[in-house]
Formats: C-alpha cells, sequence, structure tokens
C-alpha cells in the first residue's frame, strides 16, 4: 500500500547523521525522476530542493525544534523548477530524550494552496477593476492606525459623472469609464502606494512614508494623467474631485485622516460644480 501510495512516505535518520532509511518512490511522480536514489546517496538533497524562504522550517524539523502536532507546510522545487506546495504530518522518534528520526507522509496541495489564493484574492479585490476593494483598504487602515506608525497621505478621489454617463449611455459605458479611471490610479501603485475601489465611483489611496509635498505632487500627477486621458479624445472624459490630508504620524489619526481628505474631495465638487454653473 505505502509503495502505491499517491502521498510521499518517509523515514530519516537525524542522528548520528543524516540518512535516509526510507523514500517511497510517489516522490518522484510528483518532484523528480531518480530522486530516490539520489536522496538515498545524499541525504542532503531535501535541503537542496527545498524553497529558499522554507529553509528555516525543514533545518527546525530535523532539529527537533517544531510542533509536531501541527502539519508542516512548504515548497519543494521539480525537476521543471517549479515550486510545488506541500503539506506534512511529521512524527519524531526520540532516544534519551532527543529526536534521532522522522518519519512522516507529505501530500501536494497545489490545488489546495491555488483555491484558497483565488478565494483571498476575491476577498480582497474589486471584481469590476481587478482593484484593492474596500474591505482591504479598511484593514490598511486598521493597520496604521493600531499597530504600525508611519508618516501616511490619504487620497480620496470621486468619479463625477457616472450616474450622467449610466443614464445617458448605459451601465456598460458607465463600467467602462470606473474601468478606465482604475486603469489610470493603479499605474500609480508602488511597494509604498495602495490604490483600491471603495465604493461605486470612489476611490482612495495610501501613501506611506511620504512627507506633505509627495502628497501634494501625487494629486498633481493623477490629474495630469486624466488630463492626458482627456485629451485623447475618448467617447467620454474622466472627471475626478480629489481630496487630501496628510499626517507625519498614522497612529490613533486614520480615520480623522479619511474625513478630512473626504472633507476636501467634496469641497473640490462643490467648487466645480459653481464654477460649472457660471
Amino acid at each position: 500500500m505505502v509503495e502505491n501510495s499517491k502521498d510521499i512516505v518517509y523515514y530519516y535518520e537525524t542522528k548520528p547523521t543524516f540518512k535516509y532509511r526510507y523514500l517511497s518512490p510517489a516522490i518522484e511522480k510528483i518532484l523528480s525522476p531518480n530522486l530516490v536514489e539520489e536522496s538515498m546517496k545524499n541525504p542532503y538533497t531535501a535541503f537542496e530542493l527545498i524553497h529558499p524562504d522554507d529553509y528555516h522550517v525543514l533545518r527546525k524539523k530535523v532539529a527537533g525544534e517544531l510542533d509536531y502536532s501541527k502539519p508542516i507546510v512548504v515548497r519543494w522545487r521539480n525537476d521543471e523548477g517549479r515550486y510545488m506546495w506541500f503539506e506534512e504530518y511529521t512524527t519524531p522518534i526520540y532516544e534519551n530524550g532527543e529526536v534521532v528520526a522522522i518519519h512522516g507522509i507529505i501530500r501536494n496541495i497545489d490545488d489546495k494552496v491555488s483555491l484558497q489564493q483565488q478565494l483571498e484574492y476575491k476577498a480582497l479585490h474589486d471584481r469590476l477593476t481587478g482593484m484593492y476593494n474596500r474591505e482591504y483598504f479598511e484593514s490598511l487602515m486598521d493597520k496604521y492606525d493600531k499597530h504600525e506608525n508611519v508618516p501616511i497621505g490619504i487620497v480620496v478621489c470621486d468619479l463625477d459623472g457616472l450616474k450622467l454617463v449610466n443614464d445617458k449611455y448605459g451601465h456598460k459605458d458607465g463600467d467602462k469609464l470606473i474601468r478606465e479611471t482604475s486603469n489610470i490610479l493603479q499605474n500609480f501603485t508602488r511597494k509604498n502606494i495602495t490604490v483600491a475601489r471603495i465604493g461605486g465611483d470612489e476611490f482612495a489611496i495610501l501613501l506611506v512614508n511620504v512627507d506633505p509635498s509627495d502628497t501634494e505632487l501625487f494629486m498633481t500627477k493623477i490629474q495630469n494623467e486624466v488630463d492626458l486621458f482627456n485629451a485623447k479624445g475618448t467617447s467620454f472624459e474622466i472627471k475626478l474631485s480629489i481630496g487630501i490630508a496628510y499626517s507625519c504620524s498614522s497612529l490613533g489619526e486614520m480615520e480623522a485622516l479619511f474625513v478630512k481628505a473626504d472633507t476636501a474631495m467634496y469641497e473640490d465638487k462643490h467648487k466645480k460644480r459653481l464654477v460649472g454653473a457660471k
């Protein structure tokens, strides 16, 4: 049964030296041909195939420093150079109070991890635009409000005239307007800049570890990109009302900071209406 199992079964001595006593052939179907023979000759093969970020987990596993009651999840490289996800249940063998061997069962969980990643992506991203959604934006707000103190800027953008486009041309064109706007804003995404769609026609941007002038300049850059888009003469124009706020300290300030940026955005919208009415 072990020989025919799709799971990888092994018995690995850790004292006095590293040595495989058994490694099931299933590993050759999943990772690489001839891997059983190679591992028997070189007991350090596992260390060569483990993902660099998971190397410490393998080290702790053979050293008896893990909680073996919990599954071990790591990535191993196959013969095509691709890392695959595995879940392992390991049992330590003790002698005189120290781990002298381990044996376990390893199962490929690529499909499980892929599904989990898809679900996590859908939970944190807007379906129409692919941008981060309100839930993710609020999680970052909470992070910087309660746990991590950074100088931070918030930019709130509201898409003017979406209802008019929906009423005149239909929701399909309205969705196109939202997507075109999101494309412009997402081009500003950086390691320290997060862009999210937080409502039907509202977007928010967090700028971390910046100074006030960066936030002011960022608002100008957004408007310049919108102007460039509108200059192309497409069937509709993008019109954004924009508000910004900045704080040199984020802890305990995020809600007030957002309100300040949101208020500034509505003031910008009101000014544009007054100008248009003249």
